[in-house]
């Protein structure tokens, strides 16, 4: 019988140094649909809706990348009246940068 993850975890790969299999000590069923789903969320929108994100994200001073994640996770477009979240995503992306510079 399978172990199911805990409830904070999405069922996908780990994100540690591993040498395993890349779904891990789990199933490996639960690997290829998290990473088919991923693919499909990330496939690559039109040429026109890309440019609209892009300039969109780069109003607000994002990337292309957190503002499409902000789109995928919570289902709405961020705009100037949103800076509290705007600003939460700069911090986040500044604690990123500094670990990987440790």
């Amino acid at each position: 019988m399978a172990r199911r993850p805990k409830r904070s975890h999405n069922g996908g790969p780990p994100l540690d140094e591993y040498n395993g299999p890349p779904w891990g000590k789990g199933d490996p069923y639960i690997f290829l649909a998290w990473q088919a789903a991923y693919a499909k969320a990330w496939k690559a929108p039109s040429h026109e809706v890309m440019l609209l994100r892009m300039d969109r994200a780069e109003r607000l001073g994002l990337t292309y990348e957190e503002y499409t994640l902000e789109i995928l996770e919570r289902g709405r477009h961020l705009g100037h009246e949103d800076a509290d979240r705007i600003s939460a995503i700069k911090a986040a992306r500044k604690r990123r940068r500094a670990r990987h510079l440790e």
